[in-house]
């Protein structure tokens, strides 16, 4: 990180920072700065301060409103991929898109030899982990550590209840169109670049086909130890 101004690299120093000394008052919270507070304070409160000017919806954060605009009403998707066409309307969602290009997974579990590419998918393969279930069937009340057992289980246990929609690529049931749709555009829609798997020569224009190729290096022991007979995956 480099900054022209002293005042936003001390803003950024912060986020290397475990201090947390801005409490909420109204929950057991904490947080590395004031501004951050106060967001949080305003989602219990209600107050949303940051107005769209083009139509009657109010946000908590003004990141809340900017995102909402480019969504919504600009269209402006001002972060742009330069290895693919793809371009995204937030930053984040950018880094984890170039990450599908590097093969980075700078997110790994300290559990086993998991790694993600975003924190999110981290978190939820934590609770493999920790038995945590908090996805609950809706029929039958019973619990799941991730949302796509629970899905499958609906469609296996209450297909009646449930619409399915079969991938016409490969063997994923999903209950709703709308999620069939998403599921063909992020995985088997043609990607004019290829995608090279780092671990080998493979190049893909297809991420589930992509996908499929990552599974066969699992568990593979690629890194030999010069000194002894060793072997490891990572």
């Amino acid at each position: 990180f480099t900054s022209v101004k002293l005042s936003s690299l001390r803003r950024h120093l912060k986020t290397h920072s475990d201090e947390k000394r801005h409490v909420c008052h109204l929950c057991p919270k904490a947080f590395r700065t004031a501004t951050l507070l106060h967001n949080h304070v305003n989602t219990h409160t209600g107050n949303k301060p940051h107005k769209c000017s083009e139509c009657d919806t109010a946000f908590v954060t003004r990141g809340e409103l900017s995102r909402h605009r480019r969504y919504k009403h600009t269209l402006e998707k001002p972060f742009k991929c330069t290895i693919c066409e793809y371009s995204s309307v937030e930053a984040s969602k950018m880094r984890r898109h170039v990450r599908s290009h590097t093969g980075e997974r700078p997110y790994p579990c300290h559990l086993c030899s998991y790694a993600s590419k975003d924190a999110y998918k981290l978190k939820r393969h934590m609770l493999t982990h920790t038995g945590e279930k908090r996805y609950q069937c809706y029929v039958c009340q019973a619990r799941f550590t991730q949302s796509g057992t629970m899905k499958i289980h609906m469609l296996q246990k209450h297909g009646e209840n449930v619409p399915k929609y079969q991938c016409p690529h490969c063997s994923t049931f999903l209950s709703r169109k709308s999620d069939l749709g998403v599921h063909l555009r992020n995985l088997h829609s043609y990607m004019e670049e290829a995608v090279k798997c780092r671990d080998c020569e493979a190049t893909f224009h297809e991420r589930y086909a992509f996908l499929q190729h990552r599974k066969t290096h699992r568990n593979e022991k690629r890194f030999r130890c010069a000194q002894c007979s060793c072997t490891c995956s990572q």
